[in-house]
């Protein structure tokens, strides 16, 4: 059933630009990456839910808030175990049925006359989003070439803005964001699912998976020659028995075994951070409440300015996406993340003097820089780099606890928000963690771009080893050259 153009090879300049070293891009390859990262399409939908739905007790949206982030919590802890039993893909599969019934939970809640359907439908679609946070990075960078790893890795978060646009357009009170409607709104989840449950069967396994933890070399390149569309995949097929010769002599990498080792102490503290500078941020805050915000400010019609700020927010995603291999992953957000604290301050000022005409409009453009800096960096970085972070062996479980700690941070910002609101100066405490995390960034996150997995783990194990052993660190993995690369033995 795949067309003859899942096969050949895609030349558009547009594409080829983004690599390196000219590489063709297949475009079985793009269909793989494509259907991977659909149900992204799924998590807006809530965020929409937040920002506009008025018609529930006070009570029971604050219930509705908290299960989604604590369904993701427990979603993002286990993805590790379910990625290394069923498989990537296949695990994906399986985790779509979570939001075919939790879209269906809250699609008949109207006309079940239930709102417990609505808070059960929210925690069932929060463990799906808790999963599909790990997977879908994990499978993305363990498909993709390394020189066109990072522009992949930031498609999940083109899934996610463009689900945002949608669902603000869609959220609108003339289309469905009706008192009446709005179930049917929260229902349009399953489409996503069912759409990937149609097209995963044609996509490959991870070949990473195929020879390092299933041992099937011969499979596993025969995956890479589709998805590569060349003979000769000698390059990646090596660089994988490499790494997985390496996990021959380890024991298997598991969530406790993460926090011992001290070969895995510094990518898992970077991964953390990284994942806290993203909630910490304050853009879920602005997500949630942007028309209000927007409102504060003396905007006349919020809700199209936040639509406004949806445009934004994807074509931003879009440049990260052409930028993230010429710039690097830590250029990327160092500059997000200062362009975030500046727009906070202004976003500050500008509600402060809300009753001064003009500064109406400034709000608005603090808000969209705010969400354009974000997509700039925080955004899709800190998910995809802690696949590069880690080998295959702890991968999953890395991913599990990144995660973990991203729900949880969301989870804090969803429900404190509300109460630390002390008008415009709330954002000055954002300002303040975004400053805090700039200067870890540029203290500890090195730059992985164009670098294998086993290139990156190498240099981590030879550190940790090094502080196992009292041994002075002289060549730390923070010590990088003028252009932003690893100093690499």
């Amino acid at each position: 059933m795949e067309s003859a153009s899942v096969g050949r090879l895609i030349s558009a300049p547009s594409i080829l630009s983004v690599c390196p070293q000219g590489k063709q891009v297949t475009g079985y390859l793009l269909f793989s990456m494509g259907t991977a990262v659909i149900d992204y399409l799924v998590i807006p939908f809530f965020y929409i839910f937040l920002n506009q739905l008025n018609i529930l007790c006070t009570i029971v949206w604050s219930i509705a808030v908290a299960i989604f982030s604590v369904g993701g919590m427990v979603g993002s802890f286990s993805v590790g175990v379910l990625a290394n039993r069923f498989g990537r893909r296949r695990s994906m599969f399986i985790v779509n049925s979570l939001a075919v019934i939790g879209g269906l939970l809250m699609g008949f809640s109207t006309i079940c006359s239930s709102y417990e359907m609505v808070i059960a439908g929210r925690l069932v679609i929060g463990l799906f989003c808790g999963f599909f946070t790990g997977l879908t990075p994990m499978y993305v960078g363990e498909v993709s070439p390394t020189p066109l790893r990072g522009a992949f890795g930031t498609l999940h978060q083109l899934g996610v803005v463009v689900g945002i646009l949608i669902a603000q357009i869609f959220g609108l009170e003339a289309l469905l964001g009706s008192d009446k409607l709005w179930p049917l709104l929260l229902a349009l989840t399953v489409a996503p699912a069912v759409l990937q449950c149609i097209f995963l069967p044609f996509c490959p396994e991870s070949p990473r998976f195929l020879l390092i933890n299933l041992k099937q070399e011969e499979q596993a390149r025969k995956v890479l020659v589709r998805l590569r569309g060349s003979e000769d995949v000698s390059k990646d097929l090596q660089e994988m028995k490499e790494e997985s010769a390496k996990m021959a002599q380890e024991k298997k990498v598991t969530i406790p075994e993460l926090f011992r080792s001290a070969s895995y102490r510094q990518p898992l503290l970077i991964a953390v951070m990284l994942q806290l500078s993203q909630q910490l941020s304050g853009i879920n805050a602005v997500f949630y409440y942007s028309t209000g915000i927007f409102d504060s400010a003396g905007v006349k019609q919020p809700i199209y300015a936040t639509i406004g700020a949806g445009i934004v927010n994807t074509i931003f995603t879009v440049v990260s996406l052409f930028l993230v291999e010429k710039a690097g992953r830590r250029t990327l957000h160092l500059l997000g993340l200062g362009g975030m604290a500046v727009s906070a301050l202004v976003m500050t000022i500008s509600l402060l003097l809300k009753d001064t005409p003009v500064m109406s409009y400034v709000a608005i453009i603090a808000v969209m820089s705010f969400v354009a800096m974000f997509e700039l960096g925080p955004g899709p970085i800190p998910w995809f780099i802690v696949a590069e972070l880690f080998s295959q062996g702890p991968r999953p479980a890395a991913m599990a606890v990144a995660g973990c700690c991203n729900w949880t941070a969301n989870f804090i910002v969803g429900m404190s928000f509300p109460k630390l609101w002390c008008g415009p100066w709330v954002f000055l405490i954002f300002t303040a963690f975004l400053i805090i995390f700039f200067i870890f960034t540029f203290i500890k996150v090195p730059e992985t771009k164009g670098r294998t997995f086993e290139e990156i783990s190498r240099v981590f194990s030879a550190l940790g080893h090094d502080q196992k052993n009292g041994v002075p660190n002289t060549s730390s993995q923070n010590e990088l050259p003028p252009e932003g690369g690893w100093a690499l033995p």
